[in-house]
């Protein structure tokens, strides 16, 4: 069978470096013990030095061509190719609800969107790691006060320790991409509740950040629709600052302040 032709819609960068594949592979160790499933293997690059592992290795892919690849060198784990989209799948159903470790070389595309389903289904997913682009691993692990600090930093640092661990460069993929690629380590904090609604932090973090140039007694105006909070809610502290200078606290401090004035 031939190769697998990369295909430009669904974002396929084949990485062709087994050097830096080992060390991708190896990310997953700080989290002994767990299953693993690893995201977009496209032609097991990755998966041939995951499955050397002492754990139960899965892996999904999109890609029938890929797929059908995967099926005629890796028939030894037939039972563990699952040809589906990730971003629909029903992650509690991977591993009969066991906790996993999530790796990949995640396609640039959907990265942030895959990210997003990790914390939406965090209590199965204790650690992740993987590849991505440079510019979203900077923003992930980015700290308040830093113009990379933005909307992935906030929602992800409040549940995972993030850390940068190594910078990738275009020559080792096919196609080359035209940016620079990093690997990242995402380990579970021990946060189980951030002591505020959940889902309108959440909002807060991206409607603040979606106007980051604005003073936040501008941005957060959005949240009142047609009942605006008294004139003592734009005196606070808070109101002269821009997002990216609030710390996770901070942001957890002004959901439930802004809570408070939706309930009164």
């Amino acid at each position: 069978m031939r190769q697998v032709r990369p295909k430009k819609n669904l974002g396929q960068h084949f990485l062709t470096d087994l050097g830096i594949a080992g060390r991708i592979a190896d990310t997953v160790d700080a989290c002994p013990g767990l299953p693993v499933l690893e995201v977009g293997p496209g032609m097991g690059v990755l998966t041939q030095f995951l499955v050397k592992k002492d754990r139960p290795v899965r892996v999904v892919e999109i890609d029938a061509e890929s797929v059908a690849w995967l099926h005629e060198h890796f028939a030894f784990m037939a039972e563990d190719i699952i040809g589906e989209d990730f971003l629909r799948m029903d992650l509690t159903r991977v591993f009969d609800g066991k906790p996993f470790v999530l790796t990949g070389n995640y396609p640039y595309d959907i990265s942030s969107q895959i990210f997003f389903k990790m914390l939406d289904n965090r209590d199965l997913i204790p650690c992740c790691t993987g590849m991505i682009q440079h510019e979203v691993a900077l923003r992930m692990a980015s700290q308040p006060g830093n113009k990379q600090y933005g909307i992935l930093s906030v929602l992800i640092q409040a549940w995972y320790d993030v850390e940068y661990l190594f910078t990738v460069e275009p020559s080792v993929f096919n196609p080359p991409p035209k940016v620079q690629s990093a690997v990242i380590r995402m380990t579970r904090n021990s946060v189980e509740h951030l002591g505020c609604d959940e889902q309108l932090f959440r909002r807060l973090v991206k409607t603040v950040f979606n106007q980051r140039r604005k003073m936040l007694r501008v941005s957060l105006r959005q949240l009142f629709a047609d009942k605006m909070p008294p004139a003592a809610f734009f005196e606070h502290p808070f109101m002269t600052r821009r997002p990216e200078q609030l710390s996770i606290p901070e942001f957890v401090e002004l959901t439930n302040m802004v809570q408070q004035v939706l309930q009164s």
